[in-house]
């Protein structure tokens, strides 16, 4: 058992710190920028919520952190009130939100200038991956460091790996989110084109699932999207914070993300059609208008 705290309490880091707390066995001490929200977690699973970043790291093995973006997790990390204020020498500070790769750099050198250690790791699986504590980590730090934290993380991960030095964490969830937004894309246009052609979906789809087009999204998501309902995973407002990232970062490693970009901007003309909140396999949407 471990003292661990868990910065940001959203429909992700919710559950996070749950499995901490109920698979994990371990002290969990939580930070929600909506005090509320952490007196309903603390409600339901035991533990104890604190009023800052600061008081929630002091006297922990362990601080994860799962926050909307780059400004989000400077504000829990950096300042007086901020985490890396309260973190013990020797300590681990394990950041799952979806993150450039430059903060993660950034906070890696706070971190070393403090006497303890980061490692980014964002994660995958989305809320339902969350909730059923079987998120895909990818890791970007160093090695002592990780396996100590791999052990805690476990609590809610199936995958949990070191892909590289600091940064590739990150790096790694932008393959993560360019793979799914093409993915997504092309089974659209797949079900769109079924769809005119007069096809039986189900029959198709247990047809050809079978072969080299099966995926995750075809399996967990062409029943929604062939009836045009999208309540059921990753938000369009997040993905597009995401695929910024992934072109950001494009912009100065030299990649061409030709699909990537235009699926962007399908994203954002579903967002003009009141799609913010509807989940990324509402590409669909746009075919069908």
């Amino acid at each position: 058992m471990a003292k661990v705290a868990f910065l940001g309490l959203g429909v992700m880091g919710y559950p996070m710190a749950g499995h901490l707390k109920s698979k994990g066995g371990h002290e969990v001490t939580v930070y929600n920028r909506t005090a509320a929200k952490a007196e309903q977690w603390v409600k339901q699973y035991g533990g104890k919520s604190v009023p800052t970043p600061k008081v929630a790291a002091e006297g922990q093995d362990f601080v994860m952190a799962c926050v909307g973006n780059d400004n989000d997790l400077r504000e829990v990390t950096l300042g007086p009130d901020g985490a890396f204020a309260g973190m013990g020498k020797g300590k681990v500070f394990v950041d799952h939100t979806t993150a450039s790769a430059e903060i993660a750099r950034e906070l890696y050198g706070a971190a070393k200038k403090g006497g303890f250690d980061f490692i980014d790791a964002p994660v995958s699986g989305g809320q339902a991956g969350a909730e059923n504590g079987a998120l895909t980590v990818m890791c970007g730090g160093d090695g002592e460091p990780f396996a100590r934290a791999e052990k805690v993380i476990s609590a809610y991960a199936r995958a949990c790996n070191l892909l590289g030095s600091t940064g590739s964490g990150q790096l790694s969830k932008m393959v993560n989110q360019i793979c799914i937004a093409g993915l997504v894309q092309g089974l659209a246009e797949g079900l769109h084109f079924a769809q005119k052609s007069g096809l039986d979906i189900e029959k198709l789809i247990a047809t050809i699932s079978k072969g080299a087009a099966q995926s995750w999204q075809m399996e967990n998501r062409y029943k929604t999207m062939a009836a045009n309902k999208f309540d059921f995973g990753f938000a369009v407002d997040w993905m597009r914070k995401d695929l910024g990232i992934c072109l950001g970062e494009a912009r100065k490693n030299g990649a061409h993300l030709p699909v990537t970009s235009l699926v962007d901007q399908f994203y954002s003309e579903i967002q003009a059609m009141g799609g913010k909140r509807w989940d990324t396999s509402s590409l669909i949407a746009l075919l069908n208008r």
